[in-house]
C-alpha cells in the first residue's frame, strides 16, 4: 500500500505550469512539523515536495498562497534524472490524489498578510470546508485534536 497523508503549510505560492501536451500541473512544497521537539525544545519541520495535476493544480494555484495550511492525500513516487553535469539525481515526491482546505478563506487571507511562518501550524484551528467528508459535521461543536496527544 502506498498512501501518504500530510498536514502542513505551503512554503511558497504555487505556480501553474503546462506539459508539452497542455496538461496543467504544479509542483510545490509544504512544511510539516515533526511530532517531537529537538534538544533545544524547538519543533523542526520536514519539507515535502508535492505534485498536483489538472483541475486540482488549477484550484491550488488559484486559492492557496505561501503560509496557507493544506491537507494532502496522495502516493509517494520516486524518480531520477541526470543533471546538466551528468550526475544522477534522485527525487521523492507526493503525487496528490486529493486535498482539503483546512482554513477558512478569511484565515487564509489573514495568514497571507501576517507572513505566518510555515512551522507554526500546530495551534491553528481546523476548519475543513469539505463538509461531506467531515465525520463531525453533525456534532454541533468544533473538534480540536492537539499534536501533543501523539507524543
Amino acid at each position: 500500500m502506498n498512501r501518504v497523508i500530510l498536514l502542513g503549510r505551503l512554503t511558497a505560492k504555487p505556480e501553474l505550469r503546462y506539459t508539452g501536451s497542455n496538461v496543467p500541473f504544479t509542483r510545490f512544497s509544504i512544511a510539516v512539523n515533526r511530532a517531537f521537539s529537538n534538544q533545544d525544545g524547538q519543533r523542526e519541520a520536514d519539507f515535502i515536495n508535492i505534485v498536483a495535476w489538472r483541475k486540482q493544480a488549477e484550484t491550488i494555484c488559484n486559492y492557496f498562497d505561501k503560509g496557507n495550511q493544506i491537507a494532502i492525500e496522495g502516493r509517494l513516487q520516486t524518480g531520477s534524472y541526470d543533471d546538466k553535469d551528468g550526475n544522477k539525481r534522485y527525487t521523492t515526491d507526493v503525487v496528490l490524489d486529493q486535498f482539503h482546505f483546512v482554513e477558512s478563506k478569511a484565515q487564509r487571507e489573514a495568514s497571507n498578510t501576517n507572513d505566518v511562518s510555515p512551522y507554526d501550524y500546530q495551534d491553528a484551528p481546523v476548519n475543513d470546508v469539505s463538509v461531506e467528508n467531515d465525520p463531525f459535521a453533525d456534532f454541533g461543536d468544533s473538534v480540536s485534536i492537539d499534536d501533543d496527544f501523539l507524543d
